[in-house]
């Protein structure tokens, strides 16, 4: 059985990892949830895809400056590379991940 990695070991990683920070009451978070499976099953192996639930996690909210949701970023090499917050196509999404694949 695969041990999950933890938030670090994944954006310390050299593969982008797309990270959406949502909210469980945010409508536009919930739109873009059924985006978000379709982006994951398209990119494959080429980048890790994760929510992260602002309101279960405060901690990390604040510490990425989370004001308004969703927000989405992108971390390659431990270093954020790319944020952007509101709805977003799938595309666009596609588009930048290509960039830091």
């Amino acid at each position: 059985m695969e041990k999950k990695a933890s938030f670090k070991e994944l954006i310390n990683g050299d593969k982008p990892v797309l990270v959406d920070f949502y909210a469980t009451w945010c409508g536009p978070c919930k739109a873009m949830g059924p985006v978000l499976k379709e982006l994951t099953e398209e990119v494959g192996e080429k980048a890790h895809i994760i929510k992260v639930d602002i309101d279960k996690n405060r901690a990390a909210a604040e510490n990425f400056g989370i004001m308004g949701v969703p927000t989405f970023m992108i971390f390659k090499d431990g270093k954020m590379q790319w944020r952007q917050s509101g709805m977003l196509p799938k595309s666009a999404l596609v588009n930048v991940i290509d960039q830091y694949a």
